[in-house]
C-alpha cells in the first residue's frame, strides 16, 4: 500500500475547455455521481517509499528514478522539489509494440573457430532477439485518462515560471491538446512547435497518400512570468544578398517599408527561431550517429538544446518524466541544469544511467518502492503474470477484462481479473470504485453464461472490508467474489537473482597491489527463458532460414555490464561504483565511460580491493554479488 496520498494541488483551472466523449468526464460512478478518474484525484497521488540505489561522483541533487510518473511526482512534491521545465516525449497512442533489440556478446572462454556451436553466436542473424520494452497500444479513453492524471501530477510540482514541452504526434496529439488547455489555461498556450523530421522510408514513399513528416511539440508555460531566451539562427545567404545597396562608407543595406536596414547588424543580429524547426535531423535521416544508444524512441540532442537553452537557465532543473534513453538529462547536465530523468522502464533508468556516467554528472539512482517486482516493464508483467497463475487458460467468449479462467470441479469456469500494470500504479489499487465499474461493466454480464464464481486479484487494496460489503449490497447476480493478493499469491516468489561463480585475486608489483575479479560462470533464468522463447517461435516459423541459439556452459556471453564496489560489503547499500566496464554490442569494452577497442576478457580490475560486485545481464537486470 502507499504510504499515503499526496494532494495534487494546484487543482484544474475553471471554465476551460472539457473533452465530453471520453471516461473521465462521464459520470459512471453513478453512486457517487462521480467517474473513477476522478475519484483517484480526488485522493491524491499515491506516495510509496523510495530507496536510494547508487550514489555517482559527488552528493547531488541530480536524480534517476525508477517508477511510474504520478508515483514520482508524489515522492518530489513530498519533499518540496519543483522543476524549472518539463519535456515529456510520452506514448503517442500510436498501436505500436516497442521492443530493445538484445545482443548475445563474445565470449571470452572460447575461441569461436574451435567451438563451431559456440561460434554461432558469433553470427549477427541470430545473436540477436528482441526484448519488449514498452507496448504503445491504448483505446483513446484510457490514454486520456491516463495522460490527464500525469499531467495533473506533473503540474504540482512545475515552479510557477515554469514551462512544459508536450511531443506527440498526429494519433492522439489533437486531444492531449485539450486537455493541456484544461490544465494549464487556454491563456498559457505558447506555441505548437512543428519539427519536421522529413522521414523518407521506403513504406512511408510508397503509400497513397500525402508523406508524413513531422511531429508536434506542445509548449504550455505556468503563468505568463515565464522563462524565454529567444534563440537565433544565421540568416540565409539568400536574404542576406538581398542587401544590394552601398552606401558612401561601403556598407550593404536594404531599404523596406520605408526603413533602412544594414547586411552587417542583421547578420550580426541573427534570425530568432520560429515554431517550424526543419534543421534538426532525426534518427531516421542519420542512422550513423555516434548519438545513438539503441533506444527505440531516442531523440537527438539538437532537440532538447533548444528546447532547455530556451526555456531554462543555468541550474535550473529540468526534468522528463518518460525519460526513454536519457537525452534530456544527458543535455540538461551538458548545459548546466539540473536533471530529473523518470521512468517505469529499467532498461531506460540503465541506458540513461550509463549514459549520465560517461558525461561525467553525478546523481542520485532512485527506485519507487510500490510493492511490486516488475519484469522489465509493465508491458512485460502484463504478459507474464497470467502464465504464472496455477490453471489459469485463456477464455476467448469473455470480456477484454478478464485474464482467463480457472477450471474448478465445484464452480466450473471461473473467469479471473488481473489488474493491468501498463495502465499505472493508481489502476492497481483496488478501491470501492473500481469494483463497482468491474461488478456493472463486467460481472453483471457473466450472469447469463451461468457463471458462479470470479477471482480479483489485487496489488494494493483501499479497505478490503469496504468493498466486500458493497460487493454484498449491490451484487444483483447468485455469482460469488473471491478476493486474492498478487503480490503474496504470485509476485513475491518471483524475485529471483541471477547467479555467479566468481573469483578475487590479488595481484602485487611490488609495494601495490590490484585486486582482479574474474566471472567463472554466470547464470540468468531471465536470459535463459527469453532465448528458449525465441528459439521455440523461430523452430515454428519454417518460412525463415533459422539456426537455434545456443549458450555456453559458462554463460559469459550474456554479461553486459559489471561494477565494482570497494566501501561496503552490505548487499542492501547504496551502490557506488569504483570503476566499472560495459561490453557493448560489438563486444568491445567501454571503461568508465571511455570506449577502447579492446575485447573482454572475463575479469574486471580495482586499484582498491572490491566487497562487492554487480553484474546486469543483456537483458538488463542486475545482480548483487558480495565478494
Amino acid at each position: 500500500m502507499p504510504v499515503k496520498y499526496v494532494s495534487y494541488s494546484p487543482t484544474i483551472l475553471q471554465g476551460q475547455a472539457i473533452l465530453s466523449n471520453f471516461t473521465r468526464s462521464r459520470k459512471l460512478l453513478t453512486y457517487k455521481d462521480d467517474s473513477e478518474v476522478e475519484a483517484r484525484v480526488r485522493r491524491g497521488m499515491p506516495l510509496y517509499e523510495v530507496a536510494e540505489k547508487e550514489l555517482v561522483g559527488e552528493i547531488s541533487d541530480n536524480l534517476i528514478i525508477q517508477g511510474e510518473c504520478v508515483s514520482a511526482c508524489a515522492y518530489l512534491r513530498e519533499r518540496n522539489i519543483t522543476v524549472d521545465l518539463v519535456y515529456i516525449d510520452p506514448p503517442f497512442a500510436s498501436g505500436a509494440d516497442y521492443a530493445k533489440k538484445v545482443y548475445l556478446r563474445r565470449n571470452p572462454k572460447f575461441a569461436a573457430e574451435k567451438d563451431t556451436a559456440r561460434a554461432t553466436l558469433d553470427n549477427d542473424d541470430i545473436r540477436t532477439f528482441e526484448s519488449k520494452m514498452y507496448g504503445d497500444i491504448w483505446d483513446k479513453e484510457r490514454y486520456l485518462n491516463w495522460m490527464y492524471e500525469n499531467l495533473l501530477a506533473i503540474k504540482s510540482v512545475m515552479s510557477p515560471t515554469a514551462s512544459i514541452y508536450v511531443h506527440l504526434d498526429y494519433h492522439i496529439g489533437h486531444y492531449v491538446k485539450i486537455l493541456l488547455d484544461e490544465i494549464f489555461g487556454e491563456s498559457n498556450f505558447q506555441r505548437e512547435i512543428v519539427w519536421d523530421i522529413q522521414v523518407l522510408s521506403g513504406f512511408k514513399t510508397i503509400a497513397p497518400n500525402w508523406v508524413r513528416g513531422h511531429d508536434t511539440i506542445f509548449y504550455y508555460s505556468m503563468g505568463q512570468d515565464r522563462i524565454f531566451n529567444k534563440l537565433r539562427q544565421p540568416h540565409k545567404k539568400e536574404y542576406l544578398d538581398s542587401f544590394n545597396r552601398q552606401d558612401e562608407n561601403g556598407r550593404w543595406y536594404m531599404v523596406a517599408h520605408g526603413t533602412t536596414r544594414y547586411r552587417d547588424e542583421v547578420e550580426a543580429k541573427g534570425k530568432p527561431f520560429g515554431d517550424v524547426w526543419n534543421d534538426i535531423m532525426s534518427f531516421q535521416q542519420q542512422p550513423t550517429s555516434e548519438e545513438k544508444v539503441d533506444y527505440a524512441t531516442q531523440k537527438p540532442e539538437s532537440l532538447l538544446d533548444r528546447i532547455i537553452r530556451a526555456s531554462s537557465n543555468e541550474g535550473m532543473v529540468v526534468a522528463d518524466f518518460f525519460g526513454g534513453s536519457g537525452v534530456t538529462a544527458a543535455v540538461a547536465s551538458k548545459l548546466g541544469r539540473r536533471f530529473i530523468h523518470v521512468d517505469i522502464n529499467a532498461n531506460s533508468i540503465s541506458t540513461a544511467r550509463d549514459r549520465l556516467v560517461k558525461e561525467k554528472a553525478s546523481f542520485r539512482r532512485l527506485v519507487v518502492q510500490d510493492g511490486v517486482s516488475l519484469f522489465r516493464n509493465p508491458v512485460q508483467t502484463d504478459e507474464i503474470i497470467p502464465t504464472l497463475i496455477d490453471g489459469l487458460v485463456k477464455e476467448h467468449t469473455l470480456g477484454a477484462a478478464w485474464a482467463g479462467v480457472i477450471n474448478d470441479s465445484r464452480y466450473g469456469k471461473v473467469p479471473v481479473y488481473i489488474p493491468r500494470f501498463v495502465e499505472g500504479a493508481q489502476s492497481r489499487v483496488l478501491t470501492t470504485a473500481s469494483i463497482h465499474k468491474l461488478l456493472f461493466d463486467e460481472v453483471l454480464q457473466l450472469a447469463e453464461l451461468n457463471i458462479k464464481k470470479v477471482i480479483v486479484y489485487y496489488v494494493d487494496v483501499d479497505n478490503l472490508d469496504a468493498i466486500k460489503e458493497y460487493v454484498n449490497q449491490n451484487n444483483d447476480t447468485l455469482i460469488e467474489f473471491e478476493y486474492r493478493d498478487l503480490k503474496e499469491e504470485v509476485l513475491d516468489k518471483l524475485v529471483a537473482q541471477d547467479t555467479a561463480r566468481l573469483t578475487l585475486t590479488e595481484i602485487k608489483d611490488g609495494v601495490i597491489s590490484r585486486w582482479k575479479v574474474e566471472v567463472v560462470s554466470f547464470f540468468s533464468d531471465r536470459v535463459k527463458r527469453k532465448i528458449d522463447e525465441y528459439n521455440q517461435k523461430a523452430f515454428c516459423n519454417p518460412s525463415k532460414s533459422y539456426r537455434e541459439i545456443l549458450l555456453s556452459d559458462n554463460g559469459l556471453e550474456t554479461i553486459e555490464w559489471l561494477s565494482l564496489d570497494s566501501t561496503t560489503d552490505d548487499i542492501n547499500a547504496p551502490w557506488h561504483s569504483d570503476t566499472e566496464i560495459k561490453i557493448e554490442d560489438n563486444s568491445s569494452v567501454t571503461c568508465d565511460g571511455i570506449k577502447t577497442s579492446r575485447l573482454w576478457d572475463g575479469t574486471i580490475c580495482s586499484d582498491c580491493k572490491p566487497l562487492r560486485i554487480k553484474i546486469r545481464n543483456i537483458c538488463g537486470d542486475e545482480s548483487i554479488f558480495v565478494l
